[in-house]
């Protein structure tokens, strides 16, 4: 008796199947490049199919995405038990360990933001709830501190683009130049942590 084409999968199963194939897809090839159609043939499933999981292009690419963004927020939870600096610092080193893990997804996910509004969402999202962490942690809450922290977030990125693309500096070395700027901010907008 020959066996089955396919495998029928669970609706769980399902989508984490093509959610992995979203991450390969999305990080090779350029968003406004890929179809729906493409995606579902790339996936060796029907567009339909594709369409039953995600409404569309957009959604399929923040579901992609959100994985990420889900488990660089837990990853980055500072330890209440350290002192603000330490945690803060330990937090800087958990999100350059993500971003060595995930280069290319960081360096896609920030490249695509500007052109997909719900990305951009996300984005601003995590900026906003790590911002508000990083305060509360250092038991800021200025404007002075706010503006800065949400300004030293924008650097963040720019540093760690640059660091994806190069690797001339280790992981240490670019976590003591953002802590640095951070607290060197801060200092002088007169709102460092006491």
């Amino acid at each position: 008796m020959a066996k089955p084409a396919f495998k029928r999968l669970g609706v769980d199963e399902r989508r984490e199947q093509l959610l992995a194939a979203g991450e390969e897809l999305f990080l090779t090839t350029d968003y406004s490049k890929l179809s729906m159609a493409q995606i579902a043939r790339k996936a060796g499933i029907s567009k339909p199919l594709l369409y039953h999981y995600f409404p569309s292009k957009q959604a399929y690419f923040q579901a992609t995405f959100q994985s990420y963004a889900d488990e660089l927020r837990e990853r980055i939870e500072p330890d209440p038990a350290l002192p603000p600096q330490q945690a803060l610092g330990e937090s800087i080193g958990s999100y350059l360990e993500w971003i060595e893990e995930h280069g290319a997804a960081y360096s896609k996910l920030i490249e695509t933001a500007g052109a997909v509004p719900e990305i951009r969402a996300l984005v601003d999202q995590v900026r906003s709830e790590t911002a508000a962490r990083i305060l509360d942690g250092l038991g800021v809450s200025t404007p002075q501190a706010r503006t800065v922290v949400n300004g030293w977030l924008g650097f963040m990125d720019s540093v760690c683009l640059d660091w994806v693309e190069h690797r001339d500096l280790d992981r240490g070395q670019i976590q003591s130049i953002l802590l640095g700027t951070l607290m060197a901010a801060l200092a002088s907008a007169g709102s460092a942590s006491r």
